[in-house]
């Protein structure tokens, strides 16, 4: 399995999409280049996708940066012994507060290998991170996707790429979650790719970055 971890696997993605399906040349084009967007895989991934869950890019990115500050470093760790006071100073609400500390204790004891889930296959990783409480298919997707490097990940409820989607392609709405996963198919084994060049779209398109 080819792991997108430079810029020329985006380009060569980006080649046999085009290819593939003639409509997303014009796509790219408004898209301009497309970043590759990797983080290291680990427990402070994991943590800030968690994080970026239904708020605003903006508020995210703040929350992220107090709990690091106050958990330097952030570890499950950490985050297990700075309990509810550290929550509450980072501004955590209280599922997301549930959900890390399921992500915590499942980390220390090995239930969760979030650096072993890079090797495993999209679908036994699923089923690995979304076994824990809190983690549901949109957080395991964009951690594999955008922490694992895994190649063919397309998170069809993110809102953000069903926008782009209808958008680029002048549907009749937003398409819904399961329409745009049809949708998707036909960009296999390269989906992750077509995942950033629609968040590239979009933030060019709506002016603002929408990437978790």
């Amino acid at each position: 399995m080819q792991r997108i971890d430079t810029a020329n696997a985006i380009d060569e993605g980006l080649a046999r999409l085009c290819a593939a399906d003639p409509r997303l040349v014009e796509v790219c084009r408004v898209a301009g280049p497309v970043p590759l967007r990797r983080t290291d895989p680990g427990f402070e991934s994991l943590v800030s996708i968690i994080i970026s869950q239904q708020v605003s890019k903006a508020s995210a990115q703040a929350i992220f940066t107090r709990l690091k500050t106050l958990a330097n470093p952030l570890s499950a760790q950490a985050v297990l012994d700075g309990g509810d006071k550290l929550f509450r100073r980072a501004g955590l609400s209280h599922p997301k507060q549930k959900t890390m500390i399921s992500v915590a204790e499942a980390v220390i004891s090995g239930e969760l290998d979030l650096h072993g889930l890079c090797q495993c296959d999209r679908d036994d990783a699923i089923e690995q991170m979304t076994a824990v409480h809190g983690i549901g298919l949109w957080t395991a997707e964009v951690y594999l996707l955008s922490a694992a490097g895994h190649p063919d990940i397309f998170p069809a409820r993110d809102v953000a790429l069903q926008s782009a989607v209808g958008e680029a392609f002048a549907l009749t709405g937003r398409p819904a979650e399961k329409e745009l996963a049809a949708l998707s198919e036909s960009w296999r084994p390269w989906r992750s790719v077509a995942a950033r060049l629609f968040w590239a779209y979009y933030a060019k398109t709506r002016k603002r970055d929408a990437v978790p």
